[in-house]
């Protein structure tokens, strides 16, 4: 009888250099901290120039840190403009947009991914040559339905042009489809109808999607300018960003004094988009790191 055969021994993996980890890491978070640094100079210096008096803001060369702070920008700029109002109009409009959307998309989302329907695949395919379309292109034939329709100066002008996105559509079928089919079809043999697996197993299943869709509907509707700007007339429909705009551009604006108001206006308009993003950022997090697995 032949002697058994010994088991070839593994071969050590090569171990990796850790000198070149060590100097790899540092140098990554340099080059981040940078481009950070880059992309958020921008918004310090806006949020530091609403801080500043009209010397600082015509100092030369420019200074970063306020020499003296004050609230005059803020409290001018309620004064001159009705602050409230716009961001009364920015925040309904915005809302409802978001509120549509999250769901429209989601049922449209729904009935892609998990209902079988004659035209399906159609359908998704209307939906991924609409993500294609540039949304300038149907800003004129929008303006001439919603003439038609009498809804110019309204919030519903405002707001049904976008209530539902290609992009939503596309977000949550995605999303949608890794929901394992057996768990539906149990609860259709229990006998849950498709209104009560849509509520109360399929949403609450993808609530990152709708955290990551939230963000991206509401600070698109908040920081939409084009749309309001041609469909709103009357001044008391204005939103944020037309007001401001608005107030850029009228002649009897101080050079100095306005331009600080102009970035207290500019960051009274960042702080509701950060709110939202800072409530909603594990979610949206979480939604990211997710769809990398899809």
């Amino acid at each position: 009888m032949s002697a058994p055969t010994a088991s070839p021994r593994p071969v050590p993996a090569q171990a990796r250099p850790r000198g070149r980890g060590r100097v790899r890491t540092p140098l990554l978070h340099t080059v981040a901290s940078l481009g950070l640094l880059v992309m958020s100079a921008p918004f310090l210096w806006m949020a530091l120039s609403a801080f500043k008096t009209r010397r600082d803001l015509t100092a030369s060369p420019p200074v970063w840190i306020p020499s003296e702070w004050t609230l005059s920008n803020f409290s001018t700029l309620l004064d001159q403009l009705d602050m409230p109002r716009y961001f009364l109009n920015s925040l309904i409009v915005a809302v409802l947009v978001t509120l549509c959307n999250l769901l429209f998309c989601s049922m449209l989302g729904y009935a892609l991914a998990k209902l079988e329907f004659a035209g399906r695949s159609k359908v998704f395919g209307v939906v991924l040559a609409a993500l294609m379309v540039p949304g300038n292109l149907l800003i004129l034939p929008l303006y001439v339905l919603m003439t038609k329709l009498g809804l110019i100066d309204t919030y519903a002008g405002l707001v049904l042009p976008f209530a539902a996105g290609a992009f939503g559509v596309f977000l949550m079928r995605q999303f949608m489809q890794s929901i394992p089919d057996e768990l539906l079809e149990a609860a259709r043999i229990d006998g849950a109808g498709e209104w009560y697996i849509f509520w109360r197993i399929v949403l609450p299943l993808v609530k990152p999607a709708l955290a990551t869709l939230t963000i991206f509907t509401f600070l698109g509707s908040w920081n939409n300018f084009v749309w309001p700007l041609i469909a709103t007339n009357d001044p008391d429909k204005y939103t944020l960003p037309v007001a401001l705009a608005t107030f850029a551009n009228d002649p009897n604006r101080t050079v100095g004094g306005g331009n600080g108001m102009l970035m207290a206006g500019s960051l009274l308009v960042v702080l509701p988009v950060l709110l939202v993003f800072v409530v909603l950022q594990r979610h949206f997090t979480q939604g990211i790191a997710t769809a990398g697995l899809k």
